[in-house]
C-alpha cells in the first residue's frame, strides 16, 4: 500500500491511496485541468482512479469532485449528510454512494474505515485504509481530539495529520477575531500542539511515515510544525514530512 498528496492547504486538497490496482482519490479541491496536471506528475490519469472519497463539503476538498467524476464516470463515496450539503456540486454524478460513518466498507483491494470527527460541516468524516497488513490514516479538518479518534488511529503504519496553525501566530495574525475563533474552536482546525498531543496519546510503534498537512500559509511555518511533532514522537525533526500546497508529497510506501 502506498500514498501521495496532490496538494494540501486552503487552496485545494487531494490524496491518493493505492493497493494493487485499486487507486482511491480522497477529496479533490482542484480544477479539472489542475487535477489532471497533478495526477500526471504522479504518473497517473483520471482513468486510473477506482473511486473518489469525500471527507466533507467545504470547497477546498470537494470543488473539483463533481466535474472529475462526471467526465470520467468515477464512483463517489460520502456520508449522507455530505451528499445533502453538496447536492449542487455533485449534480448529475451518475455513481453516488453513501457510507455509514461507523461501519467499515471495502472498495476492491482496500478496506475503508470512516472516522467521525468534530468539524464545522454537515457530517464530516476522515479515514483509515488497510490492505489487510498495513494501516494508513488521514486526519485533517478536525477541531478537537476525541476519545473515538484516539481509539481509531492507534498503530498506523503511516499518518497524514493536520497541523494547521500555530496558536501564537494565529493570535497575532491580521485575521478578524471571528475567523480566529472559528479556526481555533472545537469545530475548526488542529493547532500544532493539538496534533502533537494526539501523537503522544497514540501507540506509534509501527509508524513509518508521519506527514503534517493542511498547514496555514499565514498562521504556521514548517519549522514550528516539525519541532512540535518531533518532540511528541521523540524523533529527529527531519523525520517529520510535510505535504504542501504546491507540490503535495511524493509516493510513500507503507511497508
Amino acid at each position: 500500500m502506498r500514498f501521495a498528496s496532490l496538494g494540501s492547504g486552503s487552496k485545494g486538497n487531494a490524496t491518493l491511496v493505492q493497493a494493487s490496482d485499486t487507486l482511491l482519490l480522497i477529496d479533490n479541491g482542484f480544477s479539472l485541468k489542475e487535477t489532471c496536471k497533478r495526477l500526471a506528475s504522479f504518473d497517473k490519469n483520471p482513468e486510473d482512479i477506482t473511486a473518489i472519497l469525500v471527507t466533507h463539503e467545504h470547497g477546498d476538498h470537494i470543488a473539483g469532485v463533481g466535474r472529475l467524476a462526471r467526465k470520467y464516470n468515477i464512483p463517489v463515496w460520502l456520508t449522507e449528510g455530505t451528499r445533502k450539503a453538496a447536492e449542487k456540486t455533485l449534480i448529475n454524478v451518475s455513481d453516488l454512494n453513501t457510507f455509514n460513518n461507523h461501519e467499515a466498507f471495502e472498495i476492491d483491494a482496500l478496506e475503508v474505515q470512516p472516522v467521525t470527527v468534530p468539524h464545522d460541516a454537515r457530517e464530516p468524516s476522515q479515514f483509515i485504509f488497510s490492505n489487510g497488513v498495513q494501516r494508513m490514516g488521514i486526519l485533517t479538518d478536525v477541531g478537537s481530539i476525541t476519545p473515538h479518534i484516539i481509539s481509531q488511529y492507534d498503530q498506523c503504519d503511516a499518518l497524514i495529520l493536520e497541523s494547521n496553525h500555530d496558536d501564537e501566530m494565529l493570535a497575532q495574525s491580521v485575521y478578524p477575531q471571528h475567523l480566529k475563533q472559528r479556526i481555533s474552536g472545537r469545530l475548526g482546525h488542529l493547532a500544532n500542539q493539538q496534533a502533537a498531543d494526539l501523537l503522544s496519546k497514540l501507540n506509534t510503534n509501527k509508524l513509518k511515515h508521519i506527514i503534517a498537512a493542511h498547514l496555514s500559509e499565514q498562521n504556521n511555518c514548517a519549522a514550528r510544525v516539525r519541532k512540535s511533532l518531533a518532540t511528541a514522537l521523540s524523533c529527529e525533526e527531519s523525520w517529520i514530512e510535510i505535504a504542501d500546497q504546491e507540490n503535495g508529497l511524493a509516493w510513500r510506501d507503507c511497508s
